[in-house]
């Protein structure tokens, strides 16, 4: 069956803008050119592969660390992108997160909360350091972590010797400590969940929650 030939001719006059003219050779080369366009797609050359090389070349001179979202109990895993080394005189910053895609919970997606970590991170209000305000005071002042860990221990311990109660009045033994409780958060693994109970189960607390209730 012979090629069909298709002429496209464009009036002398007319009311609109008129259509540009096209050669019968004009058309074939930008039919060719289309149907190439489109074969090499189809074989696997699409411009996303390049895209994707653009992006790796972008972030490979960066640090990858696996982290988990603060935001919610879900525990989404994510992946940070550091650049700088504060080693060599280059303040060390993150400058890309997204979404894991080897964690089984959101295998690399994000919510919207999560897709905006970076400003999170980077935000001037982030509290960065344990701060601590004084008994009567309006001023909240910085201190170490070890200060804090260290009053927060004993303040527990305190409140542990006053208020431990080892038998009731019928003589049962309960050790059972009631006036403090324990908020375990969701971005710690199964293995940090299961220590934090030993640990909080262990000194009699039974005010034992966790972020994810699981």
């Amino acid at each position: 069956m012979p090629p069909s030939i298709i002429m496209i001719s464009t009036p002398k006059k007319s009311r609109g803008h008129s259509m540009p003219h096209m050669s019968r050779r004009q058309f074939l080369k930008v039919s060719a050119t289309t149907l190439a366009g489109s074969s090499l797609a189809l074989m696997g050359f699409s411009p996303t592969p390049a895209l994707a090389e653009v992006r790796q070349y972008k972030l490979s001179r960066t640090t990858e660390t696996r982290n988990t979202c603060p935001y919610c109990s879900v525990g989404c895993g994510i992946l940070m992108y550091g650049l700088g080394d504060n080693a060599k005189n280059a303040k060390s910053s993150i400058i890309h997160i997204e979404g894991d895609p080897d964690h089984p919970v959101n295998r690399g997606t994000l919510c919207p909360k999560g897709a905006s970590l970076i400003d999170f991170i980077h935000s001037p209000s982030r509290l960065k350091y344990p701060e601590y305000r004084a008994a009567g005071s309006n001023e909240w002042k910085r201190i170490s972590w070890e200060d804090a860990l260290d009053r927060i221990a004993k303040l527990m311990k305190e409140d542990r010797d006053a208020n431990f109660v080892e038998t009731t009045e019928d003589g049962k033994k309960v050790n059972r400590w009631l006036t403090t409780g324990m908020l375990a958060a969701s971005a710690g693994s199964n293995e940090v969940g299961y220590l934090t109970h030993k640990a909080v189960r262990s000194l009699g607390m039974l005010a034992f929650d966790n972020q994810a209730r699981v």
